[in-house]
């Protein structure tokens, strides 16, 4: 396993066959050993301390989408490391001992989801090569649902039929399990994570953390996330936050009032 620290002034030393953490793409703690993950464009690294991130077995794919869904058991898309062959877009991919191997499910050649959610015993992911949300009750099988322009995406945990997707003109709202979207308005987010029924969280191009207790449709500005622009946001729960900027992978512990940096980028 090659360990990577990182210095106060961002810059990565690594022991064995060296590596960077930068590029995160997504951000889930594993239920089986409560350990942060940081899934990036050099594959999976998982934070061991404060400054101290490293890196999951061999695979060093550009880990697009990434979600966590049980114990040792993640959820994954992107495209191949260089040189590692195969289709330039893995489709969905699934690992079941913390990214340390990681097998194809399906749409190999097919897909590259940029998002990919799991609720309801159900996969929801947002495909960039056809900006299509497709869903999958079994992995295996794809219904294609809506298409457009979305950077993220989100399931309501309370009712499997709502669906958000974050454009350009502000978060669009599905009723019918994102079969179709119709605007909602509002000031334009970037990134979502919904942990409870009453405990929705978005996050905007520059940081801005805001909160919501109906769905989205009133927001209440929390604070802003250190660090410079998002890259990724993860609501473990209602008040354990997890999120990426250009500044590091900070922590909150009280729903987003204060962030602590677990670790700079390189």
């Amino acid at each position: 396993m090659n360990t990577i620290s990182i210095s106060a002034n961002g810059e990565s030393r690594s022991g064995g066959q060296g590596g960077e953490l930068r590029h995160v793409h997504g951000l889930g703690i594993n239920p089986g050993d409560g350990k942060v993950y940081v899934a990036t464009h050099h594959g999976v690294y998982r934070i061991e301390a404060p400054g101290k991130a490293a890196q999951v077995g061999t695979g060093r794919q550009d880990t697009m989408g990434f979600t966590v869904i049980g114990e040792n058991t993640f959820l994954g898309s992107g495209h191949p490391a260089p040189g590692q062959g195969g289709p330039s877009n893995l489709g969905l991919i699934e690992s079941s001992d913390a990214a340390a191997t990681w097998r194809t499910l399906s749409l190999a050649g097919q897909a590259d989801f940029h998002a990919l959610e799991y609720a309801h015993g159900t996969v929801y992911g947002y495909d960039s090569t056809s900006q299509r949300l497709r869903v999958s009750a079994d992995k295996m099988t794809w219904d294609n649902r809506a298409q457009l322009d979305a950077a993220d995406i989100e399931v309501s945990p309370a009712d499997r039929g709502i669906v958000l997707a974050t454009t350009e003109q502000g978060v669009a709202r599905s009723t019918d399990g994102g079969r179709t979207f119709r605007p909602s308005g509002g000031v334009p987010q970037l990134l979502l994570s919904w942990p409870a029924a009453d405990v929705l969280y978005a996050v905007d191009p520059a940081g801005t953390l805001s909160r919501s207790a109906d769905g989205g449709d009133i927001w209440k500005t929390i604070s802003t996330v250190p660090g410079g622009p998002p890259q990724a946001f993860e609501a473990v729960d209602a008040r354990h936050l997890l999120a990426a900027t250009d500044g590091g992978i900070y922590e909150s512990r009280d729903g987003g009032a204060t962030f602590t940096r677990l670790l700079p980028l390189s």
